[in-house]
């Protein structure tokens, strides 16, 4: 890369936020060199159910290997509607399928921001937040969880809104909270309900975790009162059902907010991936065990990996939902990832780079769970040794 290149790079990588998105790479290259189990970066290790990878065969072979309609495929539509009432009550008044969930998010903010916007968003941050709200040319304001319990500060979330000076447009939520394992509870959802209605917020609510909760229960936000005209709602398949690789997601709610998403997501990718389109309507049809089959087994991973996190020395902080738990090592977390492969086989990510506030989550590493069993017993063996 030239100079000048890479100085572009440098002042783009400032713009978008700056959180070392790139450490994934680098933790992953860094496995492959050590042969050290990867806990970095959170993709399962093994495939969802076979019904959906049949789906999937059977689609391609039957021809669906064309454009799908840009608010995606029929079936899936009807499935993602099915899916929001059985399990919600909720009844969107339209959606649209996505690249993923981080193709709903970008568009989302892409969509219903204008320069100079605000959005409230909860640090510490999934990696795509930073750069999406900076694409729309908006200024994130963020409310900080910190260790070890990750609570929601209401007093700062009501500060928050109001250091905005209606300059704020979207509240970014989400939760099962990604990096922290957080599920916000019923208090503090309503506490950011009633920020949204004072403030005539648009809720931007990441839910891919929905179904991964250990502990407590995940409430989405657009069953409040007054949030489901005001709300829209973001998952996706490759969470519940472990099937990152496709990049299956969608959006739901009120038809005015997916409109705007929907104008952007038309000029991203219009649309595609037909074939597994129809395999997540499938996925969305089989019988509720594949779901709570998958969120036992996460448990007891959490569950292994923490007690070796607590045998090394360290302390495990509470993880009630997502593909992550995050450990209070006792020192600087950067330098201490870096040496970890070599020190014991096992990588691993400093939370830090997730926060703006570095020094909030200086001495916190978070380790992913989403491996199987067997992996994640030798990885809690070796951090015990």
């Amino acid at each position: 890369m030239t100079e000048v290149a890479q100085a572009g790079a440098n002042r783009g990588a400032a713009r978008l936020g700056g959180l070392g998105t790139t450490i994934f790479t680098e933790m992953t290259l860094l496995a492959q060199r050590t042969g050290a189990i990867n806990l970095g970066q959170g993709f399962p290790d093994e495939d969802g159910p076979s019904e959906a990878i049949e789906a999937a065969v059977a689609a391609l072979r039957g021809g669906d290997n064309q454009y799908a309609p840009l608010s995606g495929v029929p079936s899936l539509r009807d499935a993602i509607l099915a899916h929001q009432h059985h399990y919600y009550g909720l009844e969107p008044e339209d959606l649209l399928v996505t690249f993923g969930a981080t193709e709903a998010i970008a568009s989302a903010l892409l969509g219903l921001c204008d320069p100079g916007d605000e959005v409230l968003v909860l640090e510490p941050y999934y990696d795509s937040y930073a750069a999406c709200i900076a694409f729309a040319g908006a200024r994130r304001r963020p409310m900080t969880l910190r260790p070890p319990e990750f609570a929601l500060n209401l007093d700062e979330l009501r500060a928050t809104a109001a250091g905005a000076r209606g300059r704020a447009k979207v509240l970014l939520l989400n939760t099962p909270h990604n990096p922290t394992g957080r599920v916000l509870d019923a208090r503090e959802l309503q506490a950011i309900a009633q920020v949204c209605i004072d403030h005539d917020l648009i809720c931007v609510s990441d839910e891919v975790y929905e179904h991964l909760v250990y502990d407590g229960e995940h409430i989405p936000i657009a069953s409040l009162p007054g949030m489901s005209e005001r709300t829209l709602t973001i998952s996706s398949i490759g969470k519940s059902f472990s099937f990152t690789g496709w990049k299956v997601g969608w959006c739901s709610g009120p038809a005015e907010l997916v409109a705007a998403t929907r104008k952007v997501k038309q000029y991203l990718t219009f649309a595609g991936g037909t074939p597994l389109q129809h395999a997540a309507a499938a996925a969305l049809a089989l019988p509720p065990v594949h779901l709570t089959r998958l969120r036992d087994q996460l448990r007891a991973n959490r569950d292994l990996l923490s007690k070796g996190i607590s045998a090394a020395g360290w302390q495990p902080l509470p993880a009630a939902g997502t593909y992550f738990i995050n450990a209070d090592v006792g020192e600087e977390a950067v330098a201490f990832c870096a040496a970890l492969p070599d020190g014991c086989g096992v990588v691993a990510i400093p939370t830090s780079v997730f926060y703006d506030d570095k020094q909030a989550a200086r001495n916190l590493v978070r380790f992913a769970f989403c491996k199987r069993p067997e992996v994640i017993a030798e990885a809690a063996k070796r951090l015990a040794a």
